[in-house]
C-alpha cells in the first residue's frame, strides 16, 4: 500500500513511507473505522512475513518515530491500532537462523527452530534440514516451546506496547502455533494492557479451540467468507443460510463468539474480482455489516478495487495506493458511500453488534434474518436479483411500526403476526428496526 520496494536493502537509509497513512485518517473516520490492522511493519527480507528483526521498524517504512507518530494520530482520531505479529516463523535472514547456518551444530540457536536435522541438505542448500511454514522454506518455523524464543518474542511485544502504545495483535498463522504459547502470550499481553486484543489467523478447524478467555479474543471466519461469496456466485442464499445457522443459529457452535468477518484480504482475490455479478457487491456488504461478528474491510475494497492472485505472486492484491482520492475514481465508488451509511447504522445498533441471530426466510436470491437485543429488534432482508421482490415474514414478536434505517423515510407495519416487505429493491436490502424500549 505504501509503495515500498518488494526486496529490502541491507544498507539503505530509512524511508518514512508509513507517513502516507496520515492522509487516510479522515477517510477511515468517514467509514466508521475504529481499529486498523497494519501488516508486518518490522524489518524483513521481502513481503514482511519473512522477519529479519522484531525490534526494528522495516527501513522501507521509516523509523521508530515514524510509527510512533502514526499511532498517536490514529489514537487522536479514535482509531485503535493492531499490529501483525509473525511469531510462527522467521525469514532466513533472521540473525538466529544466520548463526545456525554459520555455526551448524555449535550454534547457540540450534534449538530456536523446529526439526533441525543434520546429515541431509535442505532445499535451500543448507547442511541441515528444518521445518518451513507449510513447506515454504523461506519461512523457518520457530520453536516457540523454547523459553529463550518466547523471551525474545515477548520482549519485542513489550517494546511495541511501550514504544508505540499499540492496542492488539493479529497473530499470523495462529493455526500453526502451539496452544501453550498462545496461552502464555495472552497472560503476558494482559499484564501489559488489560484490554489488549488478540486475533488469530485460522483457516480451518473448530474456532472454539482458539477463542476462549485463556487464548484469543477472535479468529478469522474463513467459513463465513467462503459461504458469503459462493452463495452469491451460485445464486443461492441457502448456502450462506446453512453456514449462518450452523455458526450462529439457536444451536450454533459459535453463537457467542466474536469472529472476524471479511470479504477479502491480502491473501485472497479481491471481492470485486471474485463475484460474477458486480452488483452483488451491495447485498454482500449489507450482510457483512449486519451479521454476527466483527466486520472488517481490506484497503481499497471499499471502492470495489479489483485484483487477482497469480501463481507465484500476490502483488496484484496489494497495490500502491498513496491517497484515498485514487479510490474515488473507481467505477464502484458508490460502494464506499453505502459503507459509510452501513457503518453508521452498525455503530448505533446494539442488536447488530451484540444481538442474537435468527434466520427468518431463505430463497435462492432473498435472505431475511433477525438480530435481537434487549433494546431493539433488527430485521435485515437482502435481494441479490435484478428486479424488485417482496417478502412476507411471520413474526411472533414485533407488532407495530418498523423503521427502515437503510432507506430513510420508509416504514413497514407488522399486522396479524406478519410483516410484508415490498418492494425489496434489486441488489440492495432493508435494515428494519423495531424499538423495544
Amino acid at each position: 500500500m505504501c509503495g515500498a520496494p518488494h526486496h529490502n536493502s541491507d544498507h539503505s537509509a530509512p524511508v518514512p513511507r508509513l507517513e502516507l497513512l496520515h492522509a487516510w485518517i479522515p477517510h477511515l473516520v468517514s467509514l466508521g473505522v475504529n481499529a486498523i490492522c497494519l501488516g508486518p511493519v518490522f524489518e524483513s527480507t521481502s513481503h514482511g512475513y519473512d522477519t529479519r528483526d522484531y525490534y526494528h521498524l522495516d527501513r522501507r517504512l521509516g523509523t521508530h518515530e515514524t510509527l510512533a507518530h502514526l499511532v498517536k494520530a490514529f489514537h487522536r482520531a479514535g482509531i485503535r491500532v493492531i499490529l501483525d505479529a509473525v511469531f510462527n516463523h522467521t525469514g532466513r535472514e533472521f540473525w538466529a537462523f544466520q548463526d545456525l547456518r554459520r555455526n551448524g551444530q555449535n550454534s547457540a540457536y540450534l534449538r530456536w527452530y523446529r526439526h533441525v536435522r543434520f546429515g541431509k541438505r535442505s532445499k535451500k542448500g543448507d547442511p541441515f534440514t528444518y521445518q518451513g511454514w507449510k513447506g515454504h522454506h523461506d519461512l523457518a518455523k520457530l520453536n516457540v516451546r523454547n523459553p529463550a524464543v518466547r523471551e525474545h518474542l515477548f520482549g519485542a511485544l513489550a517494546q511495541w506496547v511501550d514504544r508505540y502504545e499499540i492496542d492488539g495483535l493479529r497473530l499470523d498463522a495462529a493455526d500453526c502455533l502451539d496452544f501453550s504459547f498462545m496461552k502464555r502470550l495472552r497472560k503476558f499481553s494482559h499484564q501489559l494492557s488489560s484490554d489488549f486484543w488478540l486475533m488469530g489467523e485460522v483457516v480451518m478447524g473448530n474456532y472454539r479451540d482458539w477463542v476462549n478467555p485463556q487464548m484469543l479474543d477472535s479468529v478469522t471466519n474463513f467459513e463465513f467468507y467462503h459461504s458469503l461469496h459462493t452463495s452469491h456466485n451460485a445464486k443461492d442464499y441457502h448456502i450462506l443460510a446453512h453456514t449462518l445457522e450452523r455458526q450462529f443459529g439457536q444451536q450454533g457452535v459459535y453463537r457467542h463468539l466474536p469472529l472476524l468477518n471479511f470479504v477479502d484480504n491480502h491473501d485472497v482475490n479481491r471481492i470485486a474480482s471474485l463475484l460474477k455479478e458486480e452488483r452483488n457487491l451491495y447485498p454482500l456488504h449489507i450482510l457483512l455489516m449486519t451479521l454476527p461478528g466483527v466486520p472488517t474491510l481490506y484497503y481499497g475494497s471499499e471502492w470495489g478495487l479489483e485484483g487477482k492472485r497469480h501463481k507465484w505472486s500476490d502483488k496484484a492484491l496489494r497495490p500502491y495506493l498513496p491517497s484515498p482520492e485514487l479510490g474515488w475514481q473507481s467505477k464502484h465508488k458508490d460502494l464506499a458511500l453505502s459503507l459509510q451509511k452501513l457503518a453508521k447504522i452498525y455503530h448505533q445498533s446494539d442488536a447488530l453488534k451484540h444481538g442474537q441471530y435468527q434466520t427468518l426466510q431463505v430463497h435462492a436470491k432473498e435472505l431475511a434474518f433477525l438480530r435481537q437485543s434487549p433494546s431493539e429488534h433488527i430485521l435485515v432482508a437482502v435481494n441479490a436479483s435484478g428486479k424488485n421482490s417482496k417478502l412476507e415474514i411471520p413474526l411472533h414478536h414485533g407488532k407495530g411500526i418498523w423503521e427502515d434505517l437503510l432507506n430513510p423515510g420508509e416504514y413497514f407495519e407488522a399486522k396479524h403476526g406478519r410483516l410484508k416487505i415490498s418492494p425489496l429493491y434489486p441488489y440492495w436490502g432493508r435494515i428494519l428496526r423495531h424499538r423495544l424500549t
